[in-house]
């Protein structure tokens, strides 16, 4: 018999089309699920996940493959399923929804709207029971009680057009005070795990953005408990279950507070930022574990998120044969036959157990001791025992290729891209791996040929897979992603990009009232509000990154209205970055650009990417590359150019220092 299937299954989006063969009569997000509601004059039933989602697979085996409970859903309710990822804008809203009700938000999203859109009840995950119990009871109530269940709608509908601004009561702040980011940190501090690193509370994220900030911080402040912090954090994540030791690249989170239990979906915006921050910590300190993992990562994205255009796909989930974290796992009897002669000491390292350390008797590998440390401890040879754990960590990869795969999410979303970029030019800079640097210009190339209109209009995805405009999350992740490459390649045609980009956001994001940023552009999105992304999360806010695109372009194009605008962006959410930094921490980098010491290096003459080379390895956050081997139309480069060799200019302001053709004079001018 033919499986039936539902109007999902017309989608791109794996997520959609895991539920495309459910019995409920879900629609995608649209006009014609919209106007049925409108006409009918039935409540709207959004069900809002992504592919990689533990409990929206739950819930879909629990509630929506079951005939009994589709058939309440279809009876009542215009059922939409939304996949988050694709449509963030609709997320947003509805998220500030529920949470507004005080329900802690989360996915599932489930939320009860009326035909006009206005949410008036939600929640995230729900049991079976309850969730047909609970459509029972909205039903009714829709039917018997919708003049106060409108009421209250059309006031959720009213919170939800407050503006951030409004809400939080900000106003343009020209004078921060200078010791803002150091109350900043301070309060950062006083959640800091001083054990086993990040913050101290379980479930423990990465949060990549905290960690960049601070690698700023310490850059100026030479604050040695920061730098013992960053240390203590990114090592014991690295030597985690968190990390997936045999293949490379982080899960999403860990459930405990030790790193050691992942829940094992990975995603691409994760392990993007993540090779950024390892990569700045390995300038700082040379460390072999930083580059392990640098490399480790970006040979796992290459190998397992790679598209064959170059772009990078979304997320691998953490089931495969319905078990969560199977295929990362090792009964211990199956460890051992694959590592053979080896086992003992690898055993012993990887710190398995015969009961498993995990459930249902699997073991996650994770490690306690530096390898020095295990080395000395164990009386091993350094370079043999790093030589042999690569080896069977190969043999064990390709063993565990042989099993079940997790599922793959292969949306390709231009922001997630972006950040992808980013962390390969900023790998690049540090390691100078010709390879890293390829990958990240085959991507844009891809960004520009599939995912750009000539009018400077990005798309979230491919038109093969939907057309979707992009979101301000997309055009600041590209044009961060193009300053990087220019810096990287000294190939003028990023920068402009990156500026012809801006110049768009301006166009049809960007609130003058508000000095801030729209999260989607001046069309018309059939949303009942339009927000303004302002807090950092996993992801840096939209608003915030735009913030140093502004004050990195402003300093390379010499244009003072990028500074300004970058200036009244901190300045209007300064007041909140104090309160609660750990959600402002990449406004606190951009302000850190602002109120401390940017360090212009332009490198004019011969070969002056054969110069660039230990300049951009060299620890210094805050400084923006330039250079030409050809006269330029760039104003930090005009009259630079010697008449033969290669010139070196450190300027801060667009005041310069002495010229030097040698990088490690120049190097000894990047001063704090």
């Amino acid at each position: 018999m033919t499986e039936k299937s539902n109007r999902l299954i017309h989608e791109s989006s794996p997520y959609l089309l895991q539920h495309a063969h459910n019995p409920v009569d879900w629609y995608p997000w649209g006009e014609e699920a919209l106007e049925r509601a409108r006409k009918q004059d039935m409540p709207i039933l959004l069900s809002i996940g992504y592919s990689s989602c533990h409990w929206c697979h739950v819930m879909e085996r629990e509630s929506f493959e079951k005939t009994d409970i589709a058939n309440l859903m279809n009876n009542h309710f215009v059922c939409i399923k939304l996949d988050r990822e694709e449509r963030p804008d609709i997320d947003q809203v509805y998220m500030d929804a529920v949470q507004a009700m005080g329900i802690a938000g989360g996915w599932p999203l489930n939320v009860f709207l009326t035909p006009q859109q206005e949410p008036f009840y939600g929640g995230t995950y729900f049991p079976p029971q309850r969730w047909a119990h609970l459509l029972v009871n909205i039903a009714k109530a829709f039917r018997e009680n919708r003049e106060q269940l409108d009421q209250s709608a059309q006031k959720f509908r009213e919170a939800l057009n407050r503006s951030v601004v409004e809400r939080y009561g900000l106003h343009q702040n020209s004078d921060i005070p200078p010791d803002l980011i150091h109350k900043a940190v301070a309060q950062l501090k006083s959640q800091f795990d001083h054990v086993e690193g990040g913050t101290a509370k379980a479930p423990k994220f990465p949060m990549p953005t905290i960690w960049n900030f601070l690698w700023h911080y310490f850059a100026q402040s030479k604050d040695q408990e920061v730098l013992d912090h960053l240390h203590l954090t990114l090592q014991k994540m690295a030597m985690g279950g968190i990390y997936d030791q045999i293949g490379g690249g982080f899960a999403r989170y860990s459930v405990d507070d030790r790193w050691f239990a992942p829940h094992f979906e990975k995603m691409l915006y994760d392990n993007a930022q993540l090779v950024s921050v390892y990569a700045l910590a390995y300038s700082q300190s040379g460390h072999s574990l930083y580059k392990d993992v640098v490399y480790q990562t970006i040979e796992f994205v290459d190998r397992e998120l790679k598209s064959p255009d170059g772009a990078f796909y979304s997320a691998l989930d953490a089931d495969s044969e319905g078990v969560e974290g199977k295929f990362y796992t090792w009964p211990f009897n199956e460890f051992q036959e694959e590592t053979g002669d080896e086992a003992d000491f690898l055993i012993d390292y990887y710190r398995l157990t015969k009961e498993g350390n995990w459930e249902d008797g699997r073991n996650i590998l994770f490690t306690v001791e530096q390898d020095e440390e295990f080395a000395q401890k164990h009386q091993l040879d350094l370079a043999w025992m790093r030589n042999t754990r690569e080896i069977y960590r190969d043999k064990l990869r390709e063993h565990r290729e042989s099993r079940v795969r997790p599922g793959l999410d292969n949306k390709i979303l231009c922001g997630w891209n972006g950040l992808m970029i980013k962390a390969l030019s900023d790998a690049y800079a540090v390691f100078h791996e010709s390879r890293f640097l390829e990958l990240a210009i085959k991507c844009a190339t891809f960004i520009e040929k599939n995912l750009r209109l000539p009018s400077h209009q990005l798309l979230r995805i491919p038109r093969t897979q939907k057309t979707v405009p992009a979101y301000l999350e997309d055009y600041s992740a590209i044009v961060q992603a193009y300053i990087g490459l220019y810096q990287a390649t000294f190939n003028d045609k990023w920068l402009y990009s990156a500026q012809n980009l801006t110049s768009y956001c301006l166009d049809h994001f960007y609130d003058e009232g508000e000095s801030l940023f729209y999260y989607t552009d001046n069309q018309d999105q059939l949303l009942i509000a339009r927000k303004k992304e302002v807090f950092d999360n996993v992801i840096p806010a939209s608003n915030s990154i735009m913030a140093q695109n502004l004050w990195i372009l402003g300093t390379i194009l010499q244009r003072q209205s990028y500074l300004e605008l970058s200036r009244k962006m901190v300045g209007k959410i300064s007041p909140l970055i104090s309160t609660d930094p750990a959600f402002l921490s990449n406004w606190a980098t951009v302000l850190s650009f602002q109120q401390g010491t940017t360090a212009e290096v332009v490198i004019c003459g011969e070969d002056p990417l054969h110069h660039r080379i230990p300049l951009a390895a060299h620890f210094h956050p805050h400084k923006i590359l330039m250079g030409s081997d050809t006269i330029s139309d760039l104003p930090l480069l005009h009259n630079r150019m010697p008449d033969q060799g290669t010139s070196i200019f450190v300027c801060y302001n667009s005041t310069c220092q002495l010229p030097t053709e040698n990088p490690k004079i120049a190097i000894e001018q990047l001063a704090y």
